[in-house]
């Protein structure tokens, strides 16, 4: 199979789909690699990397599409690029569709077969291609949060875990799963008051018995959600239902109610964002101020430490895409129920349930398109 590696184009994004280490994975499971002129450069990849692992570069992306049977990436593809896609070729990659039909229109058009990374499956019902980035953006929006409770950023003007003396912020973050808990391991590092809200009962408790007495768990209602986001100084959103727009937990009215120099990040912006006031933002102008409370909402946070992201990101990818690139995307579907949940758009129809709801789109079952 030829593999097509283009560069990136999203605003401030430096990751790339496949670092020289897969590439020379895939070379070796017989495939052939082209990859766009100054893809990895960002990250200190630059084409003799690739090149010296056998990759071929190309200097345009166009001729990437053209040529290639699947394409790698990391973000979403843009609608230039929606536009060079073409029948059954395969695209793996993040998508987000849910918020997005825009996106899912172009695709369908395009009669390729989508792959989404956020909605590959385990055996245990986890994400794994989006937990390397949740856990990335988790412990990035601490840091966030950090910066913007200084004045000069619209916040607080507090030192996220105080002095002695001096009490630390209070950091609330709606969701326990694996943006939530890299969030809290790093509040509770710097020293914040942490109360972490989530829905499940299990999952409060593996997180008390991780954590123990240096945070508060809370189980989620609409009471709790107001009651400890008026008296925060960080929200930080970090609610997932996978493939699905995510649900609006922090309202508008709530935000009006909070503290004058209070921040929230929303981590889930991606799914289109949990707080009612939130839109995506990025890493040249990551915020903006409603009400007195500033909104981080950048839409590719991990894209600020690309290095580390593209590494991490390999790692769980790669697995994945020398299944597919090996056996073909039915093929490799049909032996790994898990990868096949991955399955978005394929020939024009949506494969995915939660995105053909959000969209209002009708579903076809993924096991339809790939046969017996």
């Amino acid at each position: 199979m030829l593999i097509g590696v283009p560069k990136e184009i999203k605003k401030l994004e430096y990751r790339v789909g496949m670092v020289p280490a897969s590439v020379r994975e895939m070379i070796a499971n017989k495939h052939q690699v082209i990859v766009q002129k100054s893809a990895g450069e960002k990250i200190g990849f630059g084409d003799d990397a690739y090149l010296n692992v056998g990759a071929t570069i190309v200097d345009t992306a166009d001729e990437i599409y053209a040529r290639a049977d699947m394409l790698i990436k990391v973000k979403e593809p843009q609608p230039n690029e929606c536009r060079m896609l073409r029948e059954n070729q395969i695209l793996f990659t993040y998508l987000h569709l849910a918020p997005d039909p825009e996106q899912a229109r172009l695709l369908q058009a395009s009669g390729c077969v989508a792959i989404a990374y956020e909605t590959v499956t385990d055996k245990n019902g986890g994400l794994p291609l989006l937990s390397p980035m949740s856990e990335v953006a988790g412990r990035m929006s601490i840091q966030a949060a950090a910066n913007c409770l200084e004045v000069k950023n619209g916040g607080r003007g507090m030192l996220l875990g105080g002095v002695p003396g001096v009490a630390p912020a209070k950091v609330v973050v709606l969701g326990g799963g694996v943006v939530g808990t890299n969030a809290v391991r790093v509040a509770m590092g710097m020293g914040a008051h942490v109360v972490v809200i989530d829905k499940s009962l299990s999952r409060l408790y593996q997180l008390d018995l991780q954590f123990g007495s240096k945070i508060n768990t809370i189980y989620s209602t609409r009471d709790a959600i107001e009651e400890h986001a008026l008296t925060a100084d960080v929200v930080v959103g970090a609610v997932l239902i996978p493939g699905a727009s995510a649900p609006k937990l922090l309202t508008k009215a709530m935000l009006e109610k909070m503290r004058t120099g209070a921040v929230v990040v929303d981590v889930s912006i991606d799914q289109g964002g949990c707080f009612e006031t939130s839109r995506p933002t990025s890493h040249d102008e990551p915020t903006y101020v409603i009400n007195g409370v500033v909104h981080y909402c950048v839409a590719n946070m991990p894209g600020a430490v690309p290095r580390t992201s593209t590494f991490a990101l390999n790692n769980a990818t790669l697995p994945y895409a020398l299944q597919l690139a090996n056996l073909g995307y039915k093929e490799a579907m049909r032996r790994d129920r898990y990868l096949l949940q991955g399955l978005n758009v394929c020939q024009g129809k949506i494969t995915y349930q939660a995105v053909a709801e959000a969209l209002n789109q009708p579903f076809v079952a993924p096991e339809k398109m790939i046969g017996d």
